[in-house]
């Protein structure tokens, strides 16, 4: 599940089903989504008798704690983004390289292996991550040298528990990622770029008829 926008006032929450590929709900929204959004779609689903076998979501705050009851994946992807929203693609510190790299390769190994190298990065450069810059007037400790390194370091420390479930519960049949979500989110970002300048009642009414044939087309092609 995610939500994509064009513009400020045009947004939309879209539910998937990674198995068949088909749209199961969304909703449209003229604001940022919150968490209330996904837990509509969630009742939605129950009362039409889904069985969720887990969650594949971005890190939207309180998300994870609203949904305690189903498997939660953090998508690895949107993971990937945020480090590098950080270090950008091309860092200048050897720290920031490493955990570029690293983070680029919960596409190519597993768990085990993953967590062991993060913790031996955290222990080469905990030093590092520690320093400070000297104190100004009235303060004990000055501000961290390196902080978009240490936010790209607490974002992948607090996702970790998230960023693995696809590999505990295999038979769950869980993606490590919503890149078949983001395709889809493509497809009509193109559509609406082709109609640009159509009233907001025209585009929802556009985006709808796509969603609900995107079901269809689907089938048909298989």
């Amino acid at each position: 599940m995610d939500a994509t926008y064009w513009g400020k006032k045009f947004g939309v929450v879209i539910f998937q089903d990674h198995n068949s590929g088909d749209v199961l709900w969304y909703k449209f929204i003229a604001r940022k989504e919150c968490v209330a959004d996904y837990e509509e779609g969630i009742s939605h689903l129950k009362q039409s008798g889904a069985i969720i076998n887990g969650i594949v979501c971005d890190g939207l705050i309180g998300l994870r704690e609203r949904m305690i009851e189903y498997r939660f994946q953090y998508c690895q992807l949107h993971q990937l983004l945020t480090i590098k929203k950080y270090l950008t693609k091309n860092p200048k510190t050897e720290a920031g390289i490493e955990l570029l790299h690293l983070t680029e390769q919960t596409f190519h190994t597993d768990k085990e292996s993953f967590v062991g190298a993060f913790g031996q990065w955290e222990r080469r450069w905990r030093d590092y991550l520690c320093e400070r810059n000297e104190p100004v007037a009235g303060k004990h400790l000055g501000e961290f040298k390196h902080k978009r390194l240490r936010s790209a370091w607490r974002s992948l420390r607090r996702n970790m528990p998230w960023l693995w479930t696809f590999y505990d519960y295999p038979e769950a049949g869980i993606p490590n990622t919503n890149n078949a979500l983001e395709r889809l989110n493509g497809i009509i970002k193109d559509l609406l770029r082709r109609h640009w300048g159509i009233s907001l009642v025209k585009r929802k009414l556009m985006t709808s008829e796509k969603l609900k044939a995107y079901n269809h087309h689907r089938k048909r092609q298989l």
